[in-house]
């Protein structure tokens, strides 16, 4: 009897390391993909680059939809948009903070999302039997640390937060679980800021070897 809360402890550490590494294995082949192919872009694609720097509405309007669809886009291609705009620090930060925003919210409209409409036909057959199903049993197994770990880890985090709300998951916990999900995006914005004008080669040397 004495062992089980720790093997519990072991499951979602493990749980959370392998999701981890998912991660920031996906974010390394984006960064790689973003520092090989920039010169191409900013070549090519420059009059597209200048008219979402002058409508930036757009840009946020697409990345919300994608939030609010279960994170469809990665929150580090709107980053990288950014670095492609020669933008500088604090821009590059106020863009950040909008974009970690707008994903905290997506996630709260989620929540109530499920809280709301859990029990409608719609929610059954649509969005529980095609998207969150499959996150079912990792909600029972591990309760809201499944958000924890949707906040921080590719785990859809909208989808998490439906099904928070769907079981009326306390919403100051909710919230309060929600709120590691800034330091990802604190550290993936530094990383994406770092990889802009570097080739793959001085990126990786900054980042392992410091100055």
């Amino acid at each position: 009897m004495t062992d089980q809360p720790e093997e519990q402890e072991e499951t979602k550490s493990s749980f959370l390391l392998k999701n981890l590494a998912k991660g920031l294995a996906w974010f390394a082949v984006i960064i790689a993909i973003f520092i090989a192919m920039e010169g191409y872009i900013q070549a090519n694609f420059k009059e597209h680059i200048d008219s979402i720097r002058d409508n930036p509405g757009v840009l946020y309007g697409i990345y919300t939809l994608s939030e609010l669809v279960f994170g469809i886009l990665p929150p580090e291609l709107f980053m990288m948009i950014w670095i492609l705009d020669n933008i500088d620090l604090s821009g590059f930060i106020t863009n950040l903070a909008i974009l970690t925003v707008i994903s905290y919210g997506a996630g709260v409209v989620g929540y109530y999302v499920g809280k709301v409409f859990s029990k409608t036909k719609l929610y059954q057959t649509r969005i529980r039997e095609k998207y969150l199903k499959q996150y079912e049993g990792k909600l029972k197994t591990f309760g809201g640390y499944l958000v924890f770990v949707g906040a921080v880890t590719p785990v859809p985090f909208s989808a998490t937060c439906m099904l928070a709300g769907s079981v009326n998951l306390d919403i100051r916990y909710f919230l309060l679980i929600c709120i590691p999900g800034v330091f990802r995006f604190a550290f993936y914005g530094w990383l994406v800021w770092i990889s802009g004008s570097q080739n793959i080669f001085d990126f990786i040397k900054h980042l392992f070897i410091p100055n």
